[in-house]
């Protein structure tokens, strides 16, 4: 692979294949936490303690994507699709930014819950199946827009997803 491909932006299919890969490796991080959650507060309902829990599950939402990041600018699904977040200097970027990047990716997917949820309320039609498949959706929106293709946050942050090299014996996606 050479250095211009390396720059180059993966492509929406990627990021998306990447993403839904990363839901996978997320419910256990959620339930890893919340079994500590409720081992801890020995809660018996999910509905016990619920803004805590939010915001303990956000916490280790976001501790698993900054920890994995700061290592390598990589979880594992970022490293198995090939790509890897860097700053502008093509370096790992600051904890700071990182966290702010986690904290930033929240308010376009949140506006997009949103809009699911006034969608059922208007047809009658509650659906938690569409308020899970498309509130993550709404992310991409940003990139249609942007001229490299990169996620809102990033563009605010200055950080951008890249085309990683591969490892070697892997075959390119």
């Amino acid at each position: 692979m050479n250095d211009t491909a390396l720059e180059q932006t993966p492509n929406r299919l990627r990021r998306f294949a990447c993403m839904m890969y990363e839901a996978v490796l997320l419910f256990g991080v959620v339930f890893l936490a919340g079994y500590l959650m409720d081992t801890l507060t020995q809660s018996k309902s999910a509905l016990d303690l619920r803004p805590a829990r939010q915001a303990w599950l956000f916490i280790a939402i976001g501790a698993y994507f900054v920890l994995c990041w700061r290592r390598r600018g990589q979880t594992l699904p970022m490293k198995t699709w090939n790509i890897r977040l860097v700053d502008r200097d093509g370096n790992t970027p600051s904890t700071g930014r990182l966290v702010l990047r986690y904290i930033l990716a929240w308010p376009l997917v949140l506006a997009g819950a949103a809009l699911v949820w006034a969608g059922a309320i208007a047809t009658g039609w509650p659906s938690i199946d569409m308020f899970i498949v498309a509130a993550p959706f709404t992310i991409f929106i940003w990139s249609w827009l942007d001229p490299d293709g990169q996620f809102l946050h990033d563009r605010i942050l200055g950080t951008r997803l890249r085309n990683a090299p591969q490892a070697k014996g892997r075959k390119a996606r």
